[in-house]
């Protein structure tokens, strides 16, 4: 190992492997090709045939490639070997440096003792040729070399500053592949060095080892390109017939054989505008004298335009030339950049068929076309109007000038047509021009006359051609005035068919031309009638909607409330608006309850149609029922719920899908005695409140899930309202839908209402439609809104009552001085009659506390209540009876009467006419007239 007191070379400074080469090119000499001679042929080393030197050149061109490979292979062998010595040179040298102890025996007075053995076994069981520890100054202190020992290493200064070396060592009498790692101490200081290589004669052993696969890979390698450039040159040989370039070059000689036998002309002109060369069908199609060439083409007779392009010399393809009676498509190219005389080549066919059969091809798409986009454009809405408006469009201009379409009545109502197709409504009228003298929209068109084209198209069921009108004298018969305007505009031809689908005429679609002089023909019947069945049906659809939307409208205003109830505890406005495309389940109510008080419902059935309408009918009618009974809104939303949840199971039985679940409701009392406002809601909106000064509310109600869902008690909230607040309902169409979120709604809701005290209810409604109203609305809309009012409290008056009968005495001795004061004189007697009977009756069959209060507003309401929650019936009171009579006078004397109950008892009321007197009673319930 002296060999590594020599020079190193660092490995980044190698070489890289390979190199690339030139390739050698090769091209045609300017000028064309050349015959070479029989003598020149057989020099190219003696082979004869084109095959024999195509292999040739192949083996040369195979044997350089396969012996570069080899090359190549060789040195990226040697380049990998080097760097693998080095790897396991640098693995072996840390290994060492980290070992534990070394460091230790490098500190040590005696190095060498220390780490000599360690050395020598490493190096036997490393792999490497040599290891070699080192002070700081380079000094060897133990070597697997012992002849080594105190001798300094050369070129390992970095190592000692440091830095881990990894490099080929070149020297006497070895080269290596040399790693020296640092090795130090806990503080970072380096205390010596440990160096660790592979022999580069050992890594040219491995090389060689490789040597054999790589030449035996190229020989292998050289056999197959021999092979396959073997059976290269003997299907060369048996395509060309084991030709040499001299014969192949005779044939070449016979291409005029082949030119003037192509079924396309062939020219070429010379750059001085000279025929140079014509076959045979250039011949022929142009008409070319025998002798034309050597003429200038301007010489030759053909048409102008043609003997202009061919003498430009442009280069055009497939431009389109008259040639006498002959289409002529031309395609020219300069001759110069492939060789010979400078000039243009001139290639002809013939077009003419071509041309015609096209035209067909051309009208046909055109057509298709058009159908396409009538199956896109028309039925793009459900409206009936529209469709045939649609169809009108769509055939102009591409099919006719002027388009006319009319339409059974019953159709445009939406209504199956019947009965006969003698009169129809024009529906619409589209043309390339506004100053028709068609009939214009709206008008009644009759087909009275049986010689006309529509009475025909409408007796055949298909479509009727009148190619020139001026001479059609059953369409001129019908109306001749009418006719001599549109001939005098200038139509002249006409297409007219039925609308049918299902086999019923819904109308006509007439197709006109003016302007465009090409007549109607018998091939446009049929494009004609697939228009207007793709129309057709359209149009059915169109009515069948119109019909069930109409059908559904009619329901669902038939179970809205029509006009509101008198009450004079809220000044109330609303707007409802139905969705555009189908209505749905939303509605409202406003309810007089007793008491002067007032309930507002607003509700929600999800869906749209028929069923949903219906359903909301079948709530509103539950709402007013439960509502009759009195009940706070949390029970009468319970009893709702039980109600919906009821319906779901019976109607879900029988497998259908139309179930009411998804239905929300809220249902609001308010008193105007108290001005209190209890609230309950199922899945709906609380209600937005607007304050005296324009503040906007939205008070915290609890939320119940939607009807039918149910598992949870329903809470009623209590508001406290101001008079002259204001209370909005609405339902979700108002505040969501497709272009903007619910959050987004609410907020924009609530700026619309805040800040504007003095709107009325009826402004109110304006300003949150004007603001908020969708312009496509996909559901229905319901708003409510109601401003406060209080009672007035010299209106109210009110007693207390001990359970004494004496006491009736004096309270109705009070109410009949009450009545004096609010002028009610003339119902006082019948006043304080059925206050004796309630207040009797409470004394008798209730408990205390027994309270009586009068409220004058509309009407007169007495009303008497009790600790008891025994409800008082009417019934027939027998002759030996000693009562029963009195709720019988009650019931006879008060307009309304009933009872209702309250959390601590019952109210027993009655409502009265201010003025009216009392009815008579019917005698026939009595069986004794004496009371």
């Amino acid at each position: 190992m002296s060999g590594r007191l020599g020079r190193t070379r660092r490995a980044s400074s190698r070489p890289s492997p390979g190199r690339e080469g030139s390739t050698p090119h090769g091209g045609k000499e300017p000028g064309g090709p050349r015959r070479p001679s029989r003598q020149a042929v057989r020099s190219l080393l003696g082979v004869r045939t084109v095959a024999g030197q195509v292999l040739l050149l192949q083996i040369v061109v195979a044997v350089l490639l396969i012996a570069a490979a080899v090359i190549g292979l060789a040195i990226q062998a040697r380049y990998d070997g080097e760097q693998d010595a080095q790897h396991r040179s640098l693995a072996a040298a840390e290994s060492f440096a980290d070992a534990p102890g070394t460091v230790a025996a490098l500190t040590s007075p005696d190095p060498t003792a220390a780490l000599q053995p360690s050395v020598v076994k490493a190096q036997r069981g490393s792999g490497v040729d040599f290891i070699s520890v080192m002070t700081p100054n380079g000094v060897r202190v133990a070597d697997n070399d012992p002849t080594l020992i105190g001798r300094r290493a050369v070129d390992v200064e970095p190592a000692a500053r440091g830095t881990t070396i990894t490099e080929i060592f070149e020297g006497h009498p070895n080269d290596a592949a040399r790693a020296v790692v640092p090795v130090t101490d806990a503080r970072g200081s380096v205390v010596g060095m440990v160096a660790a290589g592979v022999g580069i004669e050992n890594v040219g052993a491995a090389v060689n080892r490789h040597l054999p696969v790589i030449l035996g890979s190229a020989g292998a390698a050289l056999a197959l390109a021999v092979g396959s450039s073997a059976l290269v040159s003997r299907r060369l040989r048996r395509q060309t017939h084991g030709l040499g370039p001299t014969e192949m070059t005779r044939m070449y000689e016979h291409h005029d054989a082949v030119l003037h036998a192509a079924r396309e002309g062939v020219l070429i002109i010379g750059d001085d505008g000279r025929l140079t060369l014509a076959n045979d069908e250039a011949r022929r199609l142009l008409d070319l004298p025998p002798d034309a060439e050597g003429r200038p083409v301007t010489g030759l007779g053909l048409d102008r335009n043609a003997a202009e392009l061919l003498a430009s010399g442009r280069a055009v393809t497939d431009e389109v030339v008259l040639a006498g009676d002959r289409l002529l498509a031309l395609n020219t190219r300069p001759t110069a950049p492939y060789g010979g005389a400078s000039g243009t080549v001139v290639t002809l066919r013939d077009t003419t068929e071509l041309r015609a059969l096209s035209g067909v091809a051309e009208v046909a798409r055109e057509r298709l076309k058009l159908l396409y986009e009538a199956g896109v454009r028309i039925g793009t809405t459900l409206d009936v109007v529209r469709t045939a408006e649609e169809l009108s469009e769509v055939a102009v201009p591409g099919f006719a000038d002027f388009v006319t379409v009319e339409l059974l009545d019953p159709v445009l109502r939406g209504e199956e047509p019947t009965g006969l197709h003698t009169e129809m409504r024009r529906t619409a009228v589209s043309g390339i021009r506004e100053d028709h003298p068609l009939q214009p929209v709206g008008d009644l068109i009759r087909f009275g006359v049986s010689m006309t084209p529509m009475a025909a198209a409408l007796e055949s069921g298909h479509a009727v051609l009148e190619p020139d009108l001026n001479v059609a004298d059953g369409w001129r018969a019908q109306d001749p005035e009418g006719a001599g305007r549109a001939l005098a505009y200038g139509i002249h031809s006409l297409v007219t068919v039925p609308l049918q689908a299902r086999g019923v005429v819904l109308g006509m679609a007439n197709f006109w031309r003016s302007e465009r002089p090409e007549r109607f023909e018998e091939e446009d019947l049929a494009f004609a009638e697939e228009l207007a069945a793709r129309a057709a049906v359209a149009i059915d659809n169109a009515r069948r909607f119109t019909r069930e939307h109409t059908m559904a409208v009619t329901l669902q205003r038939s179970l809205l409330p029509r006009t509101l109830p008198e009450q004079g505890a809220l000044e109330i406005a609303y707007r409802y608006l139905p969705a555009q495309a189908g209505v749905g389940g939303d509605w409202f109510d406003v309810i007089p309850l007793p008491g002067a008080r007032v309930a507002l419902v607003v509700g929600d059935v999800v869906g749209h149609g028929l069923h949903a309408a219906a359903t909301m009918g079948r709530l509103r009618t539950a709402v007013h029922n439960f509502s009759a009974l009195d009940l706070p809104p949390d029970e009468i939303l319970g009893h709702l719920d039980e109600l919906v949840t009821r319906i779901d199971q019976e109607e879900g039985g029988d497998g259908s899908e139309d179930l009411i679940t998804g239905a929300t409701c809220l249902y609001a009392i308010y008193d105007p005695v108290s001005g209190r406002c209890s609230v309950a809601t199922a899945g709906h909106f609380a209600p937005t409140v607007v304050l005296p000064d324009g503040t906007v509310e939205c008070p915290e109600v609890p939320v119940y899930p939607p009807l039918g869902l149910g598992g949870l008690p329903i809470e009623t909230a209590e508001l406290h309202l101001p008079e002259g607040s204001r209370l909005v309902l609405y339902t979700d169409g108002l505040v969501e839908h497709r272009e903007r979120d619910m959050e987004t709604g609410l907020r924009l809701l609530r700026d619309t209402l805040a800040g504007h005290p003095e709107r009325t209810p009826e402004e109110t409604c304006q300003a949150v439609f004007s603001a908020m109203l969708p312009p496509h609305r996909r559901d229905d809309i319901a708003l409510l809104v109601a401003r406060t009012h209080l009672l007035d409290r010299d209106r109210v008056a009110d007693w207390d009552v001990p359970a004494d009968p004496a006491a009736v005495a004096r309270v109705r001795a009070a109410c009949g001085r009450q009545l004096e004061q609010w002028g009610l004189e003339e119902v006082g007697f019948t006043t304080e009659l059925m206050l004796s009977e309630l207040i009797t009756n409470a004394i008798r069959y209730g408990s205390e506390p027994i309270h009586v209060r009068l409220l004058y507003e509309r009407c007169l309401i007495c009303e008497v209540s009790d600790g008891s929650s025994t409800s008082p019936h009417l019934r027939r009171a027998a002759t030996t009876d000693e009562g029963g009579r009195g709720l019988f006078l009650v019931s006879q004397f008060a307009e309304r009467w009933g009872t209702r109950y309250t959390p601590t008892g019952k109210v027993m009321w009655t409502e009265q006419a201010p003025t009216g007197g009392r009815r008579p009673p019917a005698e026939l319930l009595l069986d004794d007239a004496a009371w």
